[in-house]
């Protein structure tokens, strides 16, 4: 931490998943709470300006008292930024997911509780709630910007530093530029064989259509400002008969061509938004959009 600060980093993030013992140990992630309120107090102390805590619900083992107790320990150590994400179960990919089975994981309205109790706890002790899953003290300056509008939202998260440039380094990172983007090779062989053969470690790539960008440009803005605007009347009826069952239950509006997400819709944000992308619609049934949003 010293070395990182004496070169100029000032925020630091930390993926603490959750404090629970036997949860860390499904999950093979062994970190003891006072590890990383040590961490905590020594950031603080070495000058970083702010720090994250990154949890995820729907861990295995997880459950309504233990989300809780997560959250509590949370605000009492008090991190400037809060990520919450929802666990995706890829055991193909990860080996450490195979310590249990998919019916070890809560599910549908038991996973959606544990966000909700966590979310209350911390909307209670003045954390504010800005966009997908993230919250943040009044006096950070990501919240800042979502009071101003100056919301940004890249492949990391929220910042409040927009750029039409973000350079991925290392293995399996991803860069994005205006037109493309580029994700480098998954492996760490063949990346580095790709880099000792002085060629680029691609592993895949996308260049944007003219359609691609402005999807793009609308997804940022109703993910940053909880409201839209539509390109024109045929847009507007398709993304309304696409949502109608959260126009029906009063989570979006329409006004002209703008699109709002109501104070009641901020849970159901990745849904709507998924109404933006053409792409996800084109290639997965709806209902099955719908379930893994969850």
């Amino acid at each position: 931490l010293e070395v990182l600060r004496e070169l100029g980093f000032q925020r630091i993030s930390m993926g603490v998943q959750d404090y629970d013992p036997e949860v860390q140990r499904l999950i093979n992630r062994i970190q003891p709470v006072e590890m990383t309120r040590k961490l905590t107090e020594t950031a603080r102390e070495l000058g970083f300006e702010s720090v994250n805590y990154d949890l995820i619900y729907g861990l295995p083992g997880q459950n309504l008292e233990k989300m809780r107790r997560a959250a509590e320990i949370t605000v009492d150590l008090r991190p400037d930024r809060i990520a919450l994400y929802s666990f995706a179960f890829v055991p193909w990919v990860k080996k450490a997911h195979r310590l249990f089975t998919e019916d070890d994981l809560p599910k549908g309205g038991d996973k959606r509780a544990l966000y909700e109790v966590a979310r209350d706890i911390f909307l209670e002790a003045g954390y504010v709630e800005m966009g997908l899953d993230h919250f943040a003290l009044p006096e950070d300056s990501l919240t800042q910007a979502f009071a101003e509008d100056r919301l940004h939202r890249n492949f990391m998260g929220y910042t409040d530093q927009r750029t039409d440039v973000l350079l991925g380094l290392g293995v399996s990172s991803i860069s994005e530029a205006p037109t493309c983007f580029h994700q480098n090779a998954k492996s760490l062989n063949e990346y580095k064989d790709a880099v000792l053969a002085d060629q680029l470690p691609t592993h895949r790539g996308h260049l944007l259509t003219n359609d691609d960008q402005l999807y793009r440009e609308q997804i940022l803005q109703f993910m940053t400002q909880l409201r839209v605007q539509l390109r024109d009347e045929e847009q507007v009826a398709d993304v309304r008969q696409f949502l109608t069952p959260l126009l029906e239950d009063g989570l979006v509006t329409f006004a002209g061509q703008e699109m709002k997400l109501t104070e009641a819709g901020r849970p159901f944000l990745r849904n709507a938004a998924m109404a933006l992308d053409m792409r996800l619609r084109q290639n997965k049934p709806e209902t099955r959009i719908f379930s893994q949003s969850v």
